[in-house]
């Protein structure tokens, strides 16, 4: 059978949320397990996940969204808050999930982050604990390591500011699939996908907000919006590290770090994957998060 984001979503709900903040869309399977709310990662949307819903069903409720200024959520003022401000740009995304979060009528939740989304479900289980069940930091973005434990690939983030720009600029099924081999380099990247985010990237609101937050998150100074490891040693929900032995942007060794800073937290690392574990290899991800799942929640 050939495989297809509308085959995979077939048994899901898509709709808009409208909560006191924002509008989320989202893609849903409804029943009553426990939440996980799946964010995704930067430039994405909530399709990041459509191979990974069904599965993910026989033990949650599964809810991807799209972020703010990404996909089809709202587009909100960015916020000129500062890293020590109670509200700064990065902080509106945490804030969009617990809007959405109440307008489900959830209490709490778990979350699987990848990349960007990482960085959201960090600042979820360090600040807002209590709204969090368990977390999954799934190539997490946003962490700031010992350099003596863990390196950043400064060649590979250029290379994906400078696929980023190109593709915002002149959305071409060319430039596209140039953006999505980052993230995928050793295969993986479908037309279907390519043609979603054409359509996704080509809307003006949309094109014009991603430019602005690929220029925040590639500023001078983004450091200081990291996690650094005390702030990541107050993880005390379940957390399991799922990693890949090829991610561009942190590699194994920040995945062992964090396992071993997070107190009790599983690690995993999937071969042969880059920095869509999620898409690339579904079966394995979902086997290994549902095993987890069904240990870290009652």
């Amino acid at each position: 059978m050939v495989r297809s984001i509308h085959i995979d979503l077939l048994g899901t709900q898509t709709r808009f949320v409208s909560g006191e903040r924002y509008t989320t869309r989202i893609i849903e399977v409804r029943n009553d397990k426990s939440p996980l709310i799946l964010l995704h990662g930067g430039g994405g949307h909530a399709e990041t996940y459509s191979r990974n819903l069904s599965s993910l069903s026989a033990v949650a409720r599964p809810i991807a969204m799209d972020f703010l200024w990404h996909g089809m959520s709202s587009k909100p003022e960015f916020s000129e808050g500062g890293p020590d401000d109670p509200v700064h740009w990065l902080r509106q995304f945490t804030l969009q999930v617990l809007d959405l979060m109440s307008a489900l009528g959830l209490e709490s939740a778990s979350f699987e982050g990848e990349s960007l989304g990482g960085w959201v479900a960090l600042d979820l289980a360090i600040n807002f604990p209590e709204r969090v069940d368990a977390v999954v930091l799934n190539t997490a973005w946003g962490i700031g390591l010992d350099p003596a434990h863990a390196k950043e690939g400064v060649t590979d983030l250029e290379a994906l500011r400078e696929t980023s720009v190109a593709a915002l600029n002149n959305p071409t099924l060319e430039t596209l699939r140039a953006r999505l081999e980052w993230l995928m380099p050793l295969g993986g990247v479908t037309d279907e996908l390519v043609a979603l985010r054409q359509a996704l990237w080509s809307d003006p609101e949309t094109r014009d907000a991603l430019l602005e937050y690929y220029e925040r998150l590639f500023a001078r100074g983004i450091h200081e919006f990291y996690f650094g490891e005390p702030a990541i040693q107050r993880i005390t929900c379940p957390a399991l590290v799922l990693w890949t032995d090829k991610n561009p942007i942190h590699g194994v060794d920040a995945a062992e770090r964090l396992h071993q800073l997070i107190e009790g937290s599983t690690l995993h690392v999937m071969e042969g994957c880059a920095h869509w574990p999620q898409w690339e290899r579904p079966a394995e991800h979902d086997a290994v998060i549902s095993q987890f799942l069904r240990s870290a929640i009652p």
